[in-house]
C-alpha cells in the first residue's frame, strides 16, 4: 500500500484559495466542483492565474466555496460575493484592478500567462520577470480550467522533506494546491518514483500518474495568511530538480499529475494502492 488519503482540495474557482471536502466524485474532469470558474480578463482574452503574479498575485487573497447556489467568494475584508450575482465582475474587476469577467466556460484557445520559473528564482516575484504562454487543456480533458491534468496529488513524505531541507520554512500543502494530501511512511520525494504508474484510491477511483509536477511562482506567493516564502521553489530547485516528463528538460518538481482511468468515489482515510 503507498498510503492512504489524508486531505481532499477542490479549488471552485481557478488559482483562489480552496476548500477540503471530506469526500467527492472523482470523474473524468477530477474533483466534483474543482476549478469549475475561472476570471478571464477582457483586455486580453486570457484566463487569470497567479502563476503571472505581477498581475493577478491577488486572486490568492480570495477564497472559494461551492455551494448549491452557486460559488461563494469570500473578499479580503471578509464580505461575501457569489457567482450568480448580478455585480460579480464589477467586484473582481475593481479588486483586481483589471476588467475581468467570471465564467464557466473557456475561452476557445484558451491560455494564461507564467513567469518563468527560472526567472523567478533570480529576481523573485516583485520584478516583472519573464512570462511564457502556457495553452490550457494539454493533458487534461476539453471544457476545463485545469492547466494540465485534472488531480494532482501530492505525499506527506514530500512536505515532510522539504521541511527538513528548509528549516523555518512552512511546507505548508496548501503552498502546493494539490487536490489529494497521501500520507505515506515513505522517506522522500517518493511520487518521482510513481510516473507511469497506475493508482488506485478506495473501491473504484483508479488513476494513471502521467507525469511529475514542475512548480512555478505560485507556492512563493501568499496564500491568505500564509506569507510570502521564495524558500517554497528554492527549496525544490536545490533538491528536486527533476525531469517532469519526456521531452522536458528538469525542473522544480513536488507531486505528481493524474488522469483518471475509472471514476469513483473517495474520501478521507481511503487506501491508495498502486492498482
Amino acid at each position: 500500500m503507498l498510503g492512504d488519503v489524508v486531505t481532499l482540495r477542490r479549488y471552485p474557482v481557478k488559482s483562489m484559495l480552496g476548500e477540503e471536502v471530506p469526500a467527492s466524485e472523482v470523474t473524468g474532469t477530477g474533483l466534483a466542483g474543482d476549478r469549475g470558474l475561472a476570471v478571464v480578463s477582457l483586455r486580453s482574452g486570457k484566463v487569470a492565474s497567479a502563476k503571472y503574479p505581477r498581475l493577478w498575485r491577488d486572486l490568492l487573497t480570495l477564497s472559494a466555496h461551492a455551494h448549491p447556489d452557486g460559488v461563494r467568494i469570500t473578499l479580503p475584508d471578509g464580505k461575501t460575493v457569489s457567482s450568480t450575482d448580478p455585480d460579480v465582475d464589477e467586484v473582481l474587476s475593481d479588486l483586481l484592478d483589471e476588467p475581468v469577467t467570471l465564467t464557466a466556460t473557456p475561452p476557445a484557445g484558451a491560455s494564461l500567462d507564467r513567469a518563468v520559473p527560472e526567472a523567478v528564482l533570480r529576481s523573485g516575484i516583485t520584478t516583472d520577470v519573464e512570462a511564457e504562454i502556457i495553452e490550457i487543456g494539454a493533458g487534461s480533458p476539453p471544457g476545463t480550467f485545469v492547466d494540465f491534468a485534472p488531480l494532482h496529488l501530492l505525499t506527506t513524505s514530500t512536505l515532510d522533506r522539504i521541511a527538513e531541507l528548509s528549516p523555518g520554512h512552512r511546507a505548508d500543502a496548501e503552498r502546493y494546491r494539490p487536490n489529494v494530501v497521501i500520507r505515506t511512511s515513505a522517506v522522500g520525494f517518493t511520487e518521482n518514483d510513481w510516473a507511469g504508474q497506475q493508482v488506485r484510491i478506495g473501491a473504484d477511483l483508479v488513476l494513471r500518474v502521467i507525469a511529475l509536477t514542475p512548480r512555478c511562482a505560485v507556492p512563493t506567493l501568499a496564500h491568505g495568511g500564509l506569507p510570502r516564502s521564495a524558500e517554497a521553489l528554492r527549496v525544490l530547485a536545490r533538491h528536486n530538480r527533476v525531469v517532469p516528463m519526456d521531452g522536458m528538460g528538469p525542473e522544480p518538481c513536488a507531486g505528481v499529475y493524474a488522469q483518471v482511468l475509472r471514476p469513483g468515489r473517495i474520501s478521507v482515510g481511503d487506501p491508495v494502492r498502486a492498482a
